[in-house]
């Protein structure tokens, strides 16, 4: 159940956006999207301080603490036919954008690990999840930005923008700062593209990754597919074309 809805006219955050805050929500990217099937415009941008069902990737539960995290999904429309290429280019976007924005407010420096985490190092920072139904492309993110700690079971693999900049975030400045960044990422596809394959550090990696049918596929990433396939050579020579897996970093770039 949604509480505490607050929908602007944009205006803060730029011409194009449309915001509505909400203290919580199921899903973010599940109400954008139930509102683009009522006929909802591009641009709208819903916000939530808490989300009782925020998912990841391959349908994972994402959970944090109320007031912890930026949790905004965008809406976009594309080509009913887009597919996963459309999807792709959501991500990139959003990543290059999120990128720009926590290096202007926070003051760190991010990268991205293949498909669709942010990172600082190897700690996760935040994990992004687009989703197409018809001409409907939302573009979900998870943002870590005031913790106080995390869970055992995370402490070694997570961060925060708090953490790594040694004080508080503004959530709202960097929603500001991501949307004003969204929108030049959008509107400039190549360079989003270059920003992005920059900013990817599973390239160069050697990696083990984990596919979602065929076991285990461990080597060196060398390269994306036109699609966004993360290129994997393995150890006889022989590389492989991921679509969808988990990847392990296994050692630093060289």
């Amino acid at each position: 159940m949604a509480r505490g809805v607050d929908t602007s006219d944009g205006a803060a955050a730029g011409p194009r956006w449309r915001v509505g805050h909400f203290d919580e929500l199921d899903s973010t990217n599940r109400w954008a999207l139930d509102r683009a099937r009522e006929g909802a415009a591009e641009g709208l941008v819903v916000v939530a301080d808490h989300q009782t069902a925020g998912r990841g990737r391959l349908d994972r539960a994402w959970e944090a603490p109320p007031g912890s995290s930026l949790l905004v999904s965008v809406l976009l429309h594309s080509p009913a036919d887009g597919g996963p290429h459309e999807a792709h280019r959501a991500v990139i976007a959003a990543a290059v954008a999120l990128a720009r924005a926590v290096r202007t407010v926070a003051g760190v420096d991010t990268g991205m690990k293949w498909p669709n985490d942010v990172v600082v190092g190897d700690r996760k920072l935040a994990g992004i999840l687009a989703e197409h139904e018809g001409d409907a492309l939302v573009v979900g993110l998870g943002v870590n930005v005031n913790w106080e700690s995390f869970p055992p079971e995370l402490e070694a693999t997570s961060t925060a923008c708090n953490l790594e900049a040694g004080h508080e975030v503004d959530r709202d400045a960097l929603l500001a700062a991501f949307l004003e960044e969204l929108e030049a990422a959008l509107g400039d596809p190549v360079a989003t593209e270059r920003a992005h394959r920059e900013l990817l550090v599973t390239l160069g990696r050697r990696v083990r990754v984990a596919l979602v049918r065929d076991g285990v596929l461990e080597g060196e990433a060398v390269g994306l597919g036109v699609h966004g396939e993360l290129e994997v050579r393995d150890d006889d020579g022989k590389v492989h074309a991921v679509t969808t897996g988990d990847v392990l970093h296994l050692r630093p770039a060289t």
